[in-house]
């Protein structure tokens, strides 16, 4: 016995029709087209699926049993059909967001709020890059985007430029380092540094400032959160360095100053390292504009203290 999605929409369009004419209509076929059809799936199945002699027409019990599988199926196929329509028409799809920077965080879940308000079918998941190899995951399609600071020539992917940023030192505003206009790697070799829990090869206080110059800080203290290490360095119990965009708020904060790391500040650049498959698909392009519209305007208040 051979059954199709066609007989089982046939099954459930003749129910919920009440009769061949009206379900005729629904399919959209001739109703002597419908009746073959009908005629051919009890020839196969040996049993009669209808009670002919009714009025309107009803299911036989094994048409009943036939009507149980398509109530089943049925709504998972067209459900399927429907996310492929979506991801053909570049409306759905997966977006799985691996970061290889920690403060990321603050500017990603801006840029993720303004996305999903426009779509709202693509499934999106956020992995911190930290804890595994991110951009060979993404070679392997386990991640779709890679935020990342370390551009590679990788076979398949494309670093997309998103925004430049300044790291910026933090300190007490009580604190000595804070009447220097800038300050250097000779200056941190007696304080308290305060970081993110990562290696030292993904924060720019070591990889721009500290290991050029061969200069190792007094102690190194890691702590998870923004708004703690902020905490921590208003209360001078340590420093810090810290994106730009992280800092917005500090403008209107007297616990703590800003300045540049080095006479003339340092510039770094995140990009989001994508498939090149995925570079044409439209949610794939909004994403990425929101990423290079909304984290700068989170730069722009930031003014450094006096």
């Amino acid at each position: 016995m051979h059954i199709d999605f066609r007989h089982l929409r046939t099954i459930r369009a003749i129910h919920l029709a009440g009769g061949l004419a009206k379900a005729a209509d629904v399919l959209n076929i001739t109703q002597s087209a419908l009746s073959h059809q009908i005629k051919g799936l009890e020839d196969q199945a040996g049993v009669e699926l209808f009670v002919r002699r009714s009025k309107p027409l009803r299911l036989s019990a094994a048409g009943k049993r036939l009507l149980r599988v398509a109530e089943k199926v049925l709504p998972e196929i067209e459900a399927l059909e429907a996310e492929f329509d979506g991801l053909r028409q570049g409306s759905a799809g997966r977006l799985h967001i691996a970061i290889e920077c920690h403060a990321c965080f603050e500017w990603l879940f801006p840029v993720l709020e303004r996305f999903r308000q426009s779509w709202g079918d693509v499934d999106v998941d956020i992995r911190p890059g930290l804890a595994f190899d991110a951009l060979p995951a993404l070679q392997k399609e386990e991640v779709d985007l890679v935020v990342s600071s370390d551009p590679e020539n990788l076979h398949g992917v494309e670093f997309k430029p998103l925004f430049d940023y300044e790291p910026l030192f933090v300190a007490a505003a009580s604190h000595p380092l804070a009447k220097k206009p800038y300050v250097e790697a000779e200056d941190l070799r007696n304080e308290t540094l305060i970081t993110y829990p990562v290696d030292r090869a993904r924060l720019d206080v070591f990889t721009e400032l500290l290991m050029p110059a061969k200069v190792e800080p007094r102690a190194v203290r890691q702590v998870e959160l923004t708004a703690v290490i902020l905490l921590l360095v208003a209360s001078n119990r340590g420093v810090a360095v810290m994106p730009d965009w992280v800092l917005r708020e500090q403008r209107t904060h007297s616990g703590y100053i800003t300045r540049p790391i080095t006479q003339h500040g340092v510039t770094k650049r995140l990009y989001a390292a994508i498939r090149s498959e995925d570079e044409d698909k439209p949610f794939m392009a909004h994403l990425l504009r929101l990423a290079r519209e909304i984290p700068v305007k989170l730069q722009r208040p930031l003014t450094p203290m006096p």
